[in-house]
C-alpha cells in the first residue's frame, strides 16, 4: 500500500522524472524514515529480530550498540541504519 504512492506521484507528474524524484528524494526518504521510526523499523525486524541476533557474529562495537539501543527499546533500527536498504539522499538540506 505504501508503495502506491510513488506510483500517484509518477502519475500526477510529482516524481515522473528522474529529475523531479531526485528533487524529492530526501523528502520521501523522510517520510519512509518517519514512518520506521513509528512502527519499531517493522520491515527491518521481519527478518533482524533482536531476540535472534547472534551478537557473536557481530563486532564487538555493533554488539554494544545493538545491546544497549535495541535491548533497553531506547532506538529503532532505522536511528541508526539510515541506508542501508537504498543509498542516501542528499542531505544536504536535511535539516539535522
Amino acid at each position: 500500500m505504501q508503495a502506491s504512492k510513488e506510483v500517484w506521484g509518477k502519475i500526477f507528474g510529482t516524481i515522473s522524472t528522474r529529475e523531479k524524484f531526485l528533487e524529492k528524494r530526501l523528502e520521501l526518504a523522510q517520510h519512509e524514515w518517519a514512518r520506521l521510526k513509528a512502527n519499531d523499523s517493522l520491515k527491518c525486524r521481519n527478518c533482524h529480530n533482536f531476540e535472534f541476533m547472534d551478537f557473536t557474529q557481530q563486532s564487538p562495537r555493533a554488539a554494544k550498540q545493538h545491546e544497549r539501543f535495541l535491548a533497553n527499546k531506547e532506538k529503532t533500527c532505522i536511528d541508526c541504519h539510515k541506508g542501508i536498504a537504498h543509498r542516501l539522499p542528499n542531505m544536504a538540506n536535511a535539516g539535522h
